[in-house]
């Protein structure tokens, strides 16, 4: 078994050179690392005692360290000010404005999603994620400090633009402060393993309690933790720091996440948290098996330890099997089950699928978000790895849960991009440090610190702190004798070429890709002006106008959170969906006829309809675009009603012009979207009803409606409201009424005047006259 790592006082050189170093001396004095033992273990190899740095800030800065920090925090100050600067690119070219459709229940909120409802949530100002986006810069900076050799530290502060897309201002979402709570927790975590410290722990859980409270992200907190454990101990690194440090953010943080009212009782009974309860019941026993190995032999410690360990193991996993085949533990959700199979949400949740934000990341996506970090990600990880310790443990696994799942699903770019920018920034850094400081090296080499007289008396740890594995002089000589300073000169440049494109690539993406605001749309002429297409806001606005204060809106989920909170009218289902039966009965709607959805929107009270057409301007998130999940959706709660199979053609197309299935041409959502519009031409090379986002000219041009009727249409089409008819006190009946005749029609008609009519005698017998003789024939 290894021997725990060596105290936090090997880190002294690293943690003394970084910008966190004021705040890590609070961890560290309760230790004694910056003391007199300190100054003993230096004498002890070798070295003279530090002289004490001279008073005030001229003397600090005489020294290199004191230029290296100045250096240190200029750098991050400057790459704070950039992050800060382009996140607010949003308000200057459009308005403090809210980007996304979540935020807007966030920020205002009152009546949402009848008849089931929710609770409000957080008040918040545009401008909150670009304070918090920015922070995550010294959060990544402690990370680096905290696992990675000074040089790096201020190399990584520049966000990836995955996450820049959610911290512009503007755009006030649960990921805009999550991702810094997330950051903010892992730092913490590192520094509770690298110091056991209860202090540094206790703060982790409150980061976690926090993390909670803002995303349901957290659960990728709860299991990556502990399998940073689960993989220590199977790399035979345990130590005190481990255990102090795990049992304590366990226990503690169970109880604090479980106060949030919407976790509750989830942490002890879902599955999704079941991973960290095995950790700890798994590091008691091998907690226990440690302490008991200074009493038994070493034949007798290593059959008591396999066997314990494996009963240990085997009692968790059948006890999990049990009280969830009981029932007491609720298996894994259709959530969990997407990030393993990619094809699982669409057959059985196809809500889940339905979310473009759900689908899997392509290649391109990886590049726009990541530009050249997708090359020197892996470097810095190697470099990682190549010189491990247990707080590199965590950032390698970080780093490669978080490539796989954000492959799986293009939101989890999120996690993925922080942790890229500090390996990338190690990448950097060890080339750098290269190519740069060999010509001081090899004037003045490295002297030895306070730890080395450690690593000397136990040789075994060496791979338990970075770098520690070092060549002679004589051979580092040689390998630096090669490097010529115009070798030194082209790597130099071409690195620093590198990261001005990423700063260049991040700016634009910043101030293009990820400023305009999804409720405000912007257009360019041939000259190069603007064109600013509100419609949105235009046809909330109308709501608030012209609608009854109580009137009850039907819409795609999609935009349940805009109509609540700019409109301030009631939706029947919003983005909040937990409720994936209420949300199917409206798709049904949607895609059934003018008729059958009537009696839908009956039943709901709807007072109003609302969809999003972009076949005038060519607005690829339209409604239409949407259809065949609000199908998908639908089918998997009435099958017998709706089937996605009636909405394509015998070819298995999916179209709106002529060829397209009868069953699409005539459904609700087809006749909303083109009502009148068959009658527009937009311009002279297409023909009337020209559909420029399907690029097709539609296929029912003749759309009337009974039970709705249009009553807004913004200016490019792109919102269209319609009002649901109340029903008619008396219905009308679509065929002529039939005619009764208690008596036949008469076939006599009396010669007599009305006065002196007689009556009539059904089947009267008939006498026909004879002929009257004449004498002659006699």
């Amino acid at each position: 078994m290894a021997e725990p790592s060596a105290p936090e006082s090997k880190h002294k050189s690293s943690l003394n050179s970084s910008p966190w170093s004021g705040l890590m001396a609070l961890g560290n004095s309760r230790h004694g690392h910056h003391g007199p033992g300190a100054q003993c273990a230096h004498k002890a190899a070798g070295g003279a005692a530090p002289k004490p740095a001279p008073a005030g800030l001229s003397g600090g800065l005489s020294q290199p360290a004191g230029w290296q920090s100045l250096l240190s925090f200029t750098i991050l100050f400057l790459a704070w000010l950039a992050g800060f600067s382009s996140r607010l690119f949003a308000v200057i070219r459009f308005e403090s404005i809210i980007h996304e459709f979540d935020p807007c229940f966030s920020i205002f909120c009152s009546g949402a999603d009848l008849p089931l409802g929710h609770h409000g949530g957080a008040v918040g100002m545009c401008r909150v994620p670009v304070g918090r986006g920015t922070l995550r810069a010294f959060v990544k900076l402690g990370c680096l400090a905290a696992a990675t050799p000074p040089a790096a530290q201020a190399a990584g502060t520049h966000s990836g633009g995955g996450y820049i897309s959610r911290s512009v201002a503007g755009s006030f979402d649960n990921e805009g402060i999550a991702i810094f709570a997330l950051q903010f927790t892992y730092y913490l975590w590192v520094k509770s393993v690298k110091t056991g410290s209860v202090f540094w722990t206790m703060c982790c859980c409150l980061s976690y309690f926090y993390m909670v409270s803002a995303w349901g992200g957290y659960v990728f907190i709860i299991n990556l933790i502990p399998l940073h454990v689960f993989v220590l101990l199977l790399m035979q690194r345990y130590s005190k720091r481990v255990y102090i440090a795990y049992s304590t953010f366990y226990i503690v943080g169970l109880i604090l996440s479980m106060q949030i009212p919407f976790v509750g009782f989830q942490p002890i009974r879902t599955s999704e948290h079941m991973a960290a309860a095995g950790v700890f019941a798994l590091l008691q026993a091998y907690a226990f098996l440690q302490y008991l190995r200074d009493r038994l032999t070493k034949q007798e410690f290593q059959t008591l330890f396999f066997l314990g360990v494996s009963l240990a193991a085997g009692a968790v996993f059948l006890s999990v099997i049990y009280l969830t085949y009981t029932g007491y533990i609720a298996p894994w959700s259709g959530r969990f089950y997407s990030l393993w199979d990619t094809g699982y949400a669409k057959i059985h949740i196809p809500i889940i699928a339905s979310v473009s934000e759900h689908q899997p990341t392509t290649w391109v996506s990886f590049f726009f978000d990541l530009h050249i970090l997708v090359c020197t990600f892996p470097a810095g990880l190697w470099f990682c790895i190549k010189n491990i310790n247990d707080e590199r443990v965590f950032v390698a696994l970080y780093a490669i849960s978080a490539v796989y799942f954000a492959g799986v699903m293009v939101r989890l770019m999120l996690t993925l991009t922080p942790v890229v920018c500090m390996l990338s920034a190690i990448a950097f850094s060890n080339v750098f440090e290269h190519y740069l400081g060999d010509d001081m090296k090899r004037e003045n080499p490295p002297v030895e610190d306070s730890s080395d007289e450690d690593d000397k008396r136990n040789p075994g740890n060496l791979y338990d702190k970075a770098g520690k594995v070092r060549k002679h002089v004589t051979e580092q000589e040689k390998t630096e004798e090669g490097l010529g300073p115009n070798i030194k000169s082209i790597v130099t440049m071409l690195m620093l070429m590198l990261l001005m494109m990423f700063a260049v690539h991040c700016t634009w993406v910043t101030s293009n890709a990820y400023s305009s605001p999804s409720v405000v749309l912007a257009s360019y002429n041939h000259d190069g002006t603007r064109n600013i297409l509100d419609d949105f806001r235009e046809a909330y606005f109308w709501l608030r106008q012209n609608t009854d204060e109580h009137a009850r809106v039907m819409s795609w989920w999609d935009y349940g959170y805009q109509i609540a909170g700019m409109a301030n009218r009631t939706t029947l289902v919003d983005n909040n969906t937990w409720n994936n039966s209420h949300i199917a009965l409206v798709g049904k709607a949607m895609s059934s006829n003018e008729t059958a959805a009537y009696k839908i929107m009956r039943s709901l009270d709807v007072d109003y309809v609302l969809v999003i057409f972009g076949g005038v301007i060519g607005y690829s998130g339209d409604d239409i675009n949407k259809f065949l999940w609000m199908v998908r959706i639908a089918e998997g709660e009435h099958p017998k009603d709706i089937r996605e199979s009636d909405y394509f053609t015998p070819q298995g197309e999916f179209r709106v012009d002529k060829a397209g299935s009868p069953t699409l041409l005539n459904c609700l959502m087809y006749k909303m979207s083109y009502y009148r519009f068959g009658e527009m031409q937009l311009d002279f090379r297409t023909p009337p009803g020209f559909d420029r986002t399907r690029n097709a000219e539609i296929g029912n041009k003749d759309i009337k409606f009974k039970h709705l009727e249009e009553a807004f249409t913004s200016e490019h089409w792109l919102v269209r409201i319609y009002k649901v008819k109340a029903p008619d006190n008396r219905e009308t009946l679509d065929h002529k009424p039939r005619v009764t005749n208690i008596f036949p029609k008469q076939k006599y008609l009396s010669k007599k005047t009305a006065k002196r009519k007689r009556g009539y005698i059904k089947n009267k017998l008939v006498f026909k006259k004879g002929k009257k003789i004449s004498k002659k024939t006699v």
